[in-house]
């Protein structure tokens, strides 16, 4: 699933999303199968938010596959198609390719000069990442 509006200047899901879409799929994540007032009633702990906004907001969410819509009876659940965890692998996954591939070195150059600022622990697991690499392309 492909998102295509990156925000650089932006932190979290707001990267991905516009603010109301990320506190609804947070809430989702934390309550997958959850109704549109369930939703709304969580929403409404930060500011009041219309019943038909966050309805119209969710089935875009249904309609970009970012959600999945089952019935139980006349009501409408909704849950999120991937956890929270693998949305965020395949977008960062797939920012790091587009990055390589317009960028090239330059962008694998700001991405090591980064990890000044990191763990040690990232920085072991990338060196290992590195070596398994390199030992299946040989």
């Amino acid at each position: 699933m492909r998102i295509h509006n990156f925000k650089v200047g932006e932190r979290g899901l707001n990267r991905f999303f516009g603010p109301l879409e990320a506190r609804i799929m947070d809430i989702l994540w934390a309550r997958p199968g959850s109704s549109i007032r369930e939703v709304q009633t969580a929403l409404e702990q930060d500011k009041d938010v219309n019943f038909n906004t966050v309805m119209t907001v969710m089935n875009r969410l249904v309609d970009k596959g970012l959600l999945g819509k089952t019935q139980k009876g006349r009501t409408s659940l909704y849950q999120p198609v991937q956890s929270r965890e693998a949305f965020m692998n395949d977008q960062s996954k797939e920012l790091s390719q587009e990055l390589v591939d317009e960028f090239g070195t330059l962008a694998l150059n700001h991405m090591l000069d980064a990890l000044d600022e990191a763990d040690e622990g990232l920085i072991e697991r990338l060196e290992m990442k590195i070596k398994q690499w390199k030992k299946e392309n040989e």
